[in-house]
């Protein structure tokens, strides 16, 4: 099957409304950023590509290892971050300094952008994609072109 964007977009919209439980990665019972993309990746993919390790909620900050963007290279197709198109994995680093930690998928793109995303104490929302979240943006990336 070839790479749909729709679908994508379609996949990570029915999360919505899923509670935010971190570490988790379970459609409508519980999920955080990283368990939002391994539900969306299982249900147009089948198996994930590898086990995702225990985190913690600084995730690799103490060693300042960028292990969420390593594993998105592995896994997925960098693409520039100013190249915006609906079913983008989005990459956020959260403060300066700090390791980048934060996952979402974009819905809209242009004036009115927007994405979908585990967010603590709100769950799995579509949020615009306002100037606070954009100036976040470190990485972006496409799923790959075959479904498997």
């Amino acid at each position: 099957m070839t790479l749909n964007t729709n679908a994508i977009v379609h996949e990570a919209r029915r999360w919505i409304g899923t509670p935010y439980v971190h570490q988790a990665s379970a459609f409508h019972a519980g999920a955080d950023c990283l368990g939002l993309l391994r539900g969306i990746w299982r249900s147009l993919y089948g198996d994930e590509p590898e086990v995702a390790p225990p985190y913690s909620y600084d995730w690799s900050e103490p060693q300042g290892e960028e292990r969420l963007w390593d594993a998105a290279i592995r896994h997925l197709v960098p693409k520039p971050v100013a190249q915006e198109d609906p079913g983008d994995v989005l990459l956020f680093r959260m403060r300066a300094g700090a390791v980048a930690k934060h996952l979402g998928i974009a819905t809209h793109t242009g004036q009115n952008a927007s994405f979908v995303h585990a967010y603590s104490k709100f769950g799995v929302v579509e949020s615009p994609l306002s100037a606070p979240w954009r100036r976040r943006i470190v990485a972006r990336f496409t799923f790959p072109e075959e479904f498997k």
